[in-house]
């Protein structure tokens, strides 16, 4: 590892620290109470990364021929180590549709769950979504975090 790996480890810790102050701050949740939704939105942080690396290994596969052009199945994620991820279960979808209502966050954020465990059986039943206990604004500043350049590099 280089330095700055190092520094951007830093940074990480920092910034979870940050959400962490900052979750029992503004909220009169303790961390059992916030844990397993946190716990939820990293796991949502990286499905969405492994999601966008299959995606491209897809694409340059077919491009080069090595994968047949054809519609692409949740299996060939499956594949690649990842989740196919129903656009609605998409983290950049769910922070697009924040921006235009801040205040249904914990809605979307919950769909985002049940539409994974639409789609992946072995998920059913397990993934939090009890999002409605934050504040929106909380929520949202927590859901900033994980939706940094240096988590959404983190692979």
């Amino acid at each position: 590892m280089d330095g700055s790996t190092f520094k951007d480890i830093e940074k990480l810790e920092a910034d979870l620290w940050a959400a962490a102050d900052n979750l029992r701050a503004n909220s009169k949740l303790t961390s059992s109470d916030y844990f397993m939704p946190v716990l939820g939105i990293i796991f949502l942080r990286h499905a969405a990364n492994r999601f966008e690396v299959a995606a491209k290994q897809i694409e340059e596969d077919q491009a080069s021929g090595k994968m047949p052009k054809r519609k692409i199945l949740p299996a060939d994620y499956i594949r690649r180590r990842a989740l196919w991820l129903p656009e609605t279960a998409r983290y950049d979808h769910v922070m697009a549709k924040a921006t235009n209502d801040p205040a249904g966050l914990p809605t979307l954020v919950t769909d985002a769950m049940n539409a994974i465990e639409a789609d992946f059986e072995p998920l059913s039943g397990v993934l939090p979504k009890d999002y409605g206990i934050f504040e929106p604004k909380v929520l949202e500043e927590l859901m900033r975090l994980f939706n940094s350049e240096q988590i959404k590099r983190a692979k």
